[in-house]
């Protein structure tokens, strides 16, 4: 049975307030003993707005749209434009799909297509947008013990950490970056375990600072490190694609509204509406416009000129991006050149 949705955000909301976190608006996050964050108010206002009462939207997205701050900058304008009130749920990818997938969430925004396709699959997604894009890159101490430093492959820079049984935390917690680094050490042929690899179950600023006292690797998104890079020592040691490193570290964001016809009281019209905006020449502009100690954190991928039918369905659908593709890895494939287009007509050659 689904729980009540305020007796959820209220379980979700208990324990101390997020220490580390990159956000600079009035939201008053809490963090539950699981690692969920969650913003209760994420924009000014009383909660009574010209026309009456704020609609209120559940918003369960990855820790990463948290942790940078990006939400403190898209929320507020959108709660203005549309007289609303954003509760945003940070957690893990996995864990927010969850979320939403027991109907305590209008709209997901995440950064895991294989488990987004899914989660459409089974029906509980409907009307799947791309919103932004970044990439991941491998982090280390600046003395680089197991010599990954400039490698061209992500899978042979996980091999040798894994060899030199060097330090390695991993955030553990079915989130988007957690599924991508267990993708890449399936691609090296390892089965990570013993003493150097350490699991820890932590949200991404967390995991890069408890890196950084260890001494140790990590896989991070390039957003939340660069918000980070300033209080830590940890240094990017292989590239993602965003500067000419392998399309496996490629990190998509999508949005998805919660399929009405499954749980009919989620509010449905204006999480159609927070996917306009985030898609909107506006929403995109401030996403292209936000920055963190200096540096550009997302790129918005929206709007195009040419057709991208393949965003709304899943990848292998048939009629979708990997039309004729009779295989997984063609349709990976097809993603691949689609996400090398997105970087060489979005990201500048000085990024």
């Amino acid at each position: 049975m689904t729980i009540q949705r305020r007796r959820f955000l209220q379980a979700a909301g208990v324990g101390a307030i997020l220490g580390l976190s990159g956000c600079t608006g009035e939201s008053n996050p809490q963090q539950a003993d699981d690692g969920t964050q969650t913003d209760t108010a994420s924009g000014g206002g009383s909660g009574e707005g010209d026309s009456g009462t704020k609609q209120e939207l559940t918003l369960a997205t990855t820790t990463s749209t948290y942790d940078t701050g990006l939400l403190d900058a898209l929320n507020p304008v959108f709660e203005e434009k549309f007289n609303a009130r954003v509760k945003t749920i940070s957690q893990g990818t996995g864990a927010a799909i969850e979320t939403a997938r027991n109907g305590d969430a209008d709209v997901i925004l995440v950064h895991a297509r294989g488990a987004e396709d899914e989660f459409l699959q089974e029906g509980y997604g409907v009307n799947r947008r791309d919103v932004m894009f970044n990439d991941f890159v491998i982090v280390g101490p600046s003395n680089d013990p197991a010599g990954i430093k400039g490698m061209e492959r992500a899978t042979e820079a996980f091999a040798t950490i894994a060899e030199s049984e060097s330090t390695f935390v991993s955030r553990g917690d079915d989130s988007g970056t957690n599924k991508k680094e267990l993708l890449i050490w399936d691609a090296a042929g390892v089965d990570p375990s013993g003493k150097w690899y350490r699991e820890i179950g932590k949200g991404m600023g967390d995991t890069l600072v408890q890196a950084d006292q260890s001494g140790a690797y990590t896989l991070s998104d390039r957003g939340t490190y660069l918000a980070t890079k300033t209080n830590i020592k940890s240094e990017i040691l292989v590239q993602g694609p965003l500067k000419g490193g392998p399309t496996i570290l490629k990190n998509p964001y999508g949005v998805i509204p919660v399929n009405p016809a499954k749980y009919p009281d989620v509010n449905y019209a204006l999480a159609m509406a927070y996917v306009g905006f985030l898609t909107s020449p506006e929403g995109q502009n401030i996403i292209s416009s936000y920055t963190a100690n200096g540096s550009q954190l997302f790129f918005p991928n929206a709007l195009s000129e040419s057709s991208q039918f393949g965003q709304y369905v899943p990848e292998e659908y048939e009629g979708g991006n990997a039309a004729n593709a009779s295989t997984a890895d063609a349709s990976a494939s097809v993603s691949d050149a689609q996400f090398e287009q997105w970087v060489t007509e979005n990201v500048p050659e000085d990024f």
